[in-house]
């Protein structure tokens, strides 16, 4: 079932849940381990992230080297396995970055062939490697292209003209917002203006970057509405585990640490971070749900247990799981 479907039929909130694949070189044990932990709590659906190439550069003897890190793969596997092992609608990530056009038109035919019809198009982490376009092939500018692409093939609009009997694909498409704005943009206002055109082309709903403050959601809530962006935007949360936590997820995400929960975590002894971490998340789905938000996105990797925590302290989810 698509993700819009979920959200206009629940008669509960909903949750759902985003994990990583393994490194390169690892096993599908760890993922497996988190899947039988959060299937318990009947997830509509679960996202799974896509990585493309990455630089690193490293210190040597003859200086320093650049090394390019091929992708972590497994996306199309576990997107597989979800949907066909689980019975749950797998939603892997499409991205702008580090794929050309024809790659991706060919992971979605993949897709297509599994049965999975859900899809979140977006940018992707610079990660400082410009992939070489081979010749004859092409590359999306932004993630506003990334949409049409999935839409043209909805329609029965394959890159290769001569396909005319290629058969439509039949994808919701979700697409990523950000709440405290997207880093690169200028102001709120322009970043929110390139989510109206995302839906314009097609978008059917939208998942925000993790925030710490509900109030960062409301407004954007807001603001979109005003914008005339109408279809469901669905709160991101992350739950905080760790001291380094208080550094790492603002330079990575480039969001906001409130006051009050920057200072509690920072004079806990390290033991009782998770703990506080679960109680502020705890705070935040409850009044998210008061305020009659259809649906939470969780991000969790492959940690499990910060869940399993918040579960139990949510009451509202008592009669639900």
């Amino acid at each position: 079932m698509k993700v819009i479907e979920h959200l206009n039929k629940a008669t509960e909130p909903l949750i759902s849940f985003e994990l990583i694949p393994p490194k390169r070189g690892g096993d599908i044990k760890s993922v497996l381990g988190v899947l039988d932990e959060i299937i318990k709590y009947n997830p509509p659906f679960i996202d799974i992230t896509s990585h493309s190439a990455e630089v690193n550069y490293e210190e040597t003897a003859t200086g320093i080297k650049k090394k390019v890190k091929r992708k972590r793969p497994g996306t199309l596997g576990i997107c597989a396995l979800i949907q066909n092992k689980y019975n749950v609608d797998a939603v892997p990530h499409i991205l702008v970055k580090g794929f050309t056009r024809e790659e991706t038109e060919d992971f979605m035919i993949e897709l297509n062939y599994l049965g999975i019809d859900n899809v979140l198009a977006i940018r992707g982490d610079d990660s400082g490697y410009d992939k070489p376009t081979p010749a004859g092939k092409s590359i999306h500018v932004n993630s506003v292209e990334l949409v049409k692409q999935i839409i043209d093939m909805n329609n029965g609009k394959y890159l290769e003209e001569s396909l005319l009997d290629a058969k439509e694909t039949n994808y919701c498409v979700g697409i990523g917002g950000y709440p405290e704005k997207h880093f690169e943009a200028p102001n709120l206002k322009s970043d929110i203006r390139v989510v109206k055109e995302k839906v314009d082309a097609g978008a059917d709903y939208v998942v925000t970057q993790m925030f710490y403050d509900n109030e960062f959601y409301f407004d954007y809530l807001e603001k979109c509405r005003e914008e005339g962006i109408n279809v469901p935007i669905i709160p991101g949360l992350k739950i905080l585990t760790s001291k380094a936590q208080l550094h790492s997820v603002p330079k990575n995400f480039h969001v906001t640490i409130p006051d009050a929960l920057a200072d509690e975590v920072d004079a806990a002894v390290p033991d009782k971070v998770l703990e506080i971490g679960v109680e502020w998340a705890t705070k935040q789905v409850e009044e998210l749900l008061e305020r009659n938000v259809p649906s939470v996105h969780f991000y969790i990797m492959l940690n499990s247990k910060p869940i399993k925590m918040l579960m139990d302290n949510l009451k509202l989810y008592k009669k639900v799981f």
